[in-house]
Parts: C-alpha cells; sequence; structure tokens
C-alpha cells in the first residue's frame, strides 16, 4: 500500500496566515490543492496571501480574525463554512512575543510588566484554544478532522529572556497532548492532534537578532544557537513544510498527541 502525502481538495484553516511561517504553510498547502483559509489579525494582509495562491491557481480566502475574540472567531468560521462547507486541517498559528515581556540588559524578571506577559501567554495559548473550541467543533460534527499546533524550542528547553513566551509554548504541548486524548475518548477516534516545535529560523523579523548588521557574522545569541544546534546553522521557514504535509495528511495517520521537533538536533544536544 502507498503512503499518501495528498492533500488536495483538504480545507486548511490556518490562523496567523499572513506571517512569516504561516504565510509559507498556506501557500505552499495551496499549491499543493489544498483549499485554504488564510486567518489573521492583519485582514489586509491575509487578503494578499489569499490572492498570492489564487494567482498561482490554488484555492483561497483572506479573513480577518482575532483569536483573542471569540466572537470574532465564529463570524470567521460563517465566512469558512459559507465557502467551503467543512474543515479538515486547523493549524494554530497565531502567536508571537513582546519586547516587554522579555527580559535583558534594560529589564530585569522582577520588573516586568504583567499586562505585557499575560498578552503574550494569551495570544500564544488561548488563542490556541479558543480557535480550538470554534474550529474542532465542526470537526467533531463532521466526525474527522486533523489540528496542528505550533510549539518552540522554547516549550522543549527553556531559553533565556523569553520567559512569558516559553511558558506559553509549554502550555501548548500539553495542550496538545490533553486535546488529542479528550478528542478520542469522547467525540471522535478519527481527528488527530499534534504539534511541531521549530527550532531557530531565520527571517527577517529575527534576522539582525542573529547576524551582526556589520559583520554578517553571528551575534553573541546566534553564535551559543549554532553552537547547541548539531547542524550548525539555522531553519528557514520552508524546513517546516515537510513535517506540516506529513501531520496534514493521511501518511501520518496513527500520529497523534505529538510534538515534533523541527530544530537541527537543537533538543537532542546537552550543550557537552
Amino acid at each position: 500500500m502507498s503512503v499518501s502525502f495528498d492533500v488536495e481538495g483538504k480545507v486548511a484553516v490556518i490562523t496567523g496566515g499572513a506571517g512569516v511561517l504561516c504565510s509559507e504553510m498556506s501557500t505552499q498547502l495551496g499549491s499543493r490543492g489544498a483549499k485554504v483559509a488564510v486567518l489573521d489579525i492583519a485582514e489586509e494582509g491575509a487578503k494578499e496571501i489569499a490572492a498570492k495562491i489564487v494567482e498561482d491557481g490554488g484555492d483561497a480566502i483572506g479573513v480577518g480574525v482575532d483569536v483573542l475574540d471569540k466572537d470574532s472567531l465564529l463570524k470567521a468560521r460563517d465566512v469558512v463554512m459559507d465557502k467551503y462547507g467543512r474543515v479538515d486541517i486547523l493549524i494554530n498559528g497565531a502567536g508571537g512575543n513582546r519586547a516587554d515581556a522579555t527580559t535583558g540588559d534594560d529589564m530585569s524578571f522582577f520588573d516586568l510588566p504583567i499586562e505585557a506577559l499575560e498578552w503574550v501567554f494569551d495570544l500564544n495559548f488561548m488563542g490556541t484554544v479558543l480557535t480550538t473550541q470554534v474550529f474542532g467543533k465542526i470537526m467533531v460534527d463532521q466526525d474527522e478532522g486533523n489540528i496542528i499546533n505550533i510549539s518552540s524550542m522554547a516549550a522543549i528547553r527553556p531559553l533565556t529572556r523569553v520567559v512569558g513566551y516559553g511558558a506559553a509554548k509549554a502550555a501548548i504541548d500539553n495542550f496538545t497532548k490533553w486535546m488529542a486524548v479528550d478528542l478520542n475518548q469522547n467525540y471522535s477516534k478519527n481527528i488527530r492532534v499534534n504539534a511541531i516545535a521549530p527550532g531557530f529560523l531565520l527571517t527577517q523579523q529575527n534576522y539582525f537578532l542573529l547576524v551582526d548588521e556589520k559583520t554578517g557574522g553571528d551575534t553573541a545569541r546566534g553564535h551559543a544557537i549554532k553552537s547547541h544546534t548539531p547542524m550548525d546553522k539555522y531553519g528557514k521557514p520552508e524546513d517546516l513544510i515537510g513535517a506540516i504535509l506529513w501531520l496534514a495528511s493521511d501518511a501520518s495517520s496513527f500520529v497523534n498527541g505529538t510534538i515534533v521537533p523541527i530544530d537541527g538536533g537543537f533538543s537532542a544536544f546537552s550543550g557537552v
């Protein structure tokens, strides 16, 4: 029996779909025949990504949504269901960090604003929970579906400085496993919940945190990251796509409740 990585015709909902990582997921799934609902708080950005997918021959819509507002999520759900009638894949990609929720030379842990920590935790964790409530219910009603959450190396190996972000991503790992069990035991044996945990990816957003603007070499943080990554390099957004296609397709039909590191070996290395 051949293993199928086919996603053609499947309806994929992707939150944070206009962001660096999830826009790549959106366009890659669209290029392989999935019908993609690109959801993002930046509505124009979501529509731009959807338009690119359509321009390249795919089927997509862009929808504005606030993943911390259940009414907003319900409205987005109605748009998706009116257009496609079902949801096969949900990628909970909305997330991020804030400078004032991060320790450093100018900010000690004891001075971190609680509001900033709550914002980061809520966006990454509660945004995933609320979105899963809204779109996961569709999967329960149709008795099948596939949810992919976005974890982080900050969940698996706590990183310096990003205390709120790391705590939220650790909660994502726990929620992924809990949700996989709860859905199977109480609702449907045909719904899977997994997560990917990206390592350090070089993007426009973090480029000068990792690469020295003057020399083109590694910054101190970049050097520390590479020295703890056995492959001695950063990843790229497209490095996530193979795992996304595997998890989104029937090729992973018996994979459930897992966190998949995509990190160049970072999580496997103790530092010695």
